[in-house]
């Protein structure tokens, strides 16, 4: 893994990657502490941490996409099959590196609430825990583009992709709002949702007999559920779109709460893609 994680280090430092993605944090959050805690004359660099979250939506795509499809392009993923190491190590290393860009870019960021304590009194305890909720948010974001990375050739390609879901991760309140309330609703969005997961279970294995049983037990499940104890469904999948939600789980450290389910969120989300990332890696290599 060692081996892995300074090879992707170098290839992200020496080219333009890195650096870019380093100089945009920094310069965005500048601007964004400019507005906010100069021209708007609040003291609190919390307030400021995630309004420059957002920029997530363009440039974790962009530090990402290179992860794997760029090997599979290249042809140098049969290097990396080769290697005596574990499909766990190779995608270690990858996300190790790209989480070391955000890191460094989290570690400038650092330093601009000692400089605005100059001008004013800053909340130091709010300010770096938003900026902690920064960096578990970043890592849960290169999680999911290095997943989605594994599933394509192309840069361009993976980088759409990524870009177009953390998009709806972040219109996903706005999208939630308009779904009707009612249990018969949610359940049949519940059942909608068990086939799409069977058919990206397909996807994944190639398994038909899989998919189909995994499809059959979550649709029996949820519909056992349902005629049992149907108010539980009463708002359930607006709810659970809610709960997708990246960018609001920050707002608690805003206000210096050390919210410990927000992290072990973010890190369940790190496990997931990670885990996924995992099997779509390994499974090219009996392909």
């Amino acid at each position: 893994m060692g081996a892995i994680y300074r090879r992707e280090l170098k290839s992200l430092f020496c080219g333009m990657v890195a650096p870019v993605f380093i100089a945009f944090v920094l310069l965005m959050t500048g601007v964004v502490s400019s507005n906010v805690n100069f021209s708007g004359t609040y003291p609190q660099f919390e307030y400021v941490v995630p309004t420059v979250a957002y920029i997530f939506l363009l440039v974790v795509p962009i530090l990402t996409m290179r992860s794997f499809s760029e090997e599979k392009a290249n042809k140098t993923d049969q290097l990396l099959y080769s290697l005596p190491v574990s499909t766990f190590s190779v995608v270690a290393g990858k996300f190790l590196a790209m989480v070391t860009v955000l890191l460094t870019a989290c570690a400038g960021m650092c330093i601009y609430p000692p400089i605005l304590s100059i001008y004013g009194d800053v909340y130091m305890p709010s300010s770096y825990l938003a900026i902690l909720a920064f960096f578990l948010m970043g890592c849960a974001f290169i999680a999911i583009g290095m997943f989605i990375s594994t599933l394509s050739e192309s840069q361009v390609i993976s980088a759409v992709v990524t870009i177009g879901l953390f998009l709806i991760l972040y219109l996903i309140e706005n999208v939630s709002s308009q779904i009707p309330t009612t249990a018969l609703a949610s359940f049949l969005l519940f059942i909608a949702l068990c086939a799409i997961a069977a058919v990206v279970i397909y996807l994944l294995t190639k398994s038909s007999v899989i998919a189909a049983a995994v499809g059959a037990v979550l649709i029996i499940g949820v519909s056992v559920v349902y005629f049992v104890n149907s108010s539980l469904f009463e708002g359930a999948f607006a709810n659970m779109l809610n709960s997708l939600n990246l960018f609001t789980k920050m707002y608690n450290f805003m206000y210096g709460i050390f919210d410990l389910k927000v992290i072990v969120y973010y890190l369940s989300v790190i496990g997931l893609f990670g885990f996924l990332t995992v099997q779509s890696f390994d499974k090219k290599r009996w392909n």
